[in-house]
């Protein structure tokens, strides 16, 4: 995380959002990127960098890796369905990433979910729905209450 100095006696942190994407959403990767700096947030881009075929798990993992971790708060994942990208950082016990393809799935993925990822199906969404999954994404918090025992649950492994 940066630190900015907001006067000289308070500061505050400057949030880093990591996204990776395959082939299939470097275009909209780059405009949710354009996007987020200008909310004045920084990002991490773990790839691709190009239209190139590719496979998506290469970067899918690095940023659920690092959201596992705790490196970041929160990250996006993006490719043509938004499925496999989903299905990877999911593999990591601290992510609980939901598939977005509007701004209400967005909005509740974290109300009741407390997502700390989204996956976005660049082919399958407008850019500005994207958008505006994006800014749900963020700007929603979680609700707690009957939604915090149910998301406890969702890390338990049954036999």
């Amino acid at each position: 995380m940066v630190y900015l100095q907001k006067n000289r006696k308070e500061r505050i942190m400057k949030e880093i959002i990591p996204i990776a994407c395959d082939h299939a959403g470097y275009e909209l990767k780059n405009k949710v990127i354009e996007h987020l700096q200008k909310r004045g947030l920084d990002v991490k881009d773990y790839g691709t960098y190009s239209t190139e075929s590719c496979d998506y798990p290469d970067y899918a993992h690095q940023a659920g890796s690092a959201v596992n971790r705790g490196e970041y708060k929160r990250g996006i994942v993006i490719c043509g369905s938004g499925n496999g990208v989903q299905m990877t950082v999911n593999k990591y016990p601290n992510v609980r990433c939901a598939l977005c393809w509007n701004a209400e799935i967005a909005h509740l993925g974290r109300q009741h979910n407390d997502c700390n990822m989204i996956s976005i199906p660049a082919r399958f969404i407008e850019e500005e729905e994207a958008m505006k999954v994006v800014d749900e994404f963020l700007d929603t918090p979680f609700e707690g209450g009957r939604h915090q025992r149910r998301v406890e649950k969702i890390s338990q492994l049954l036999p």
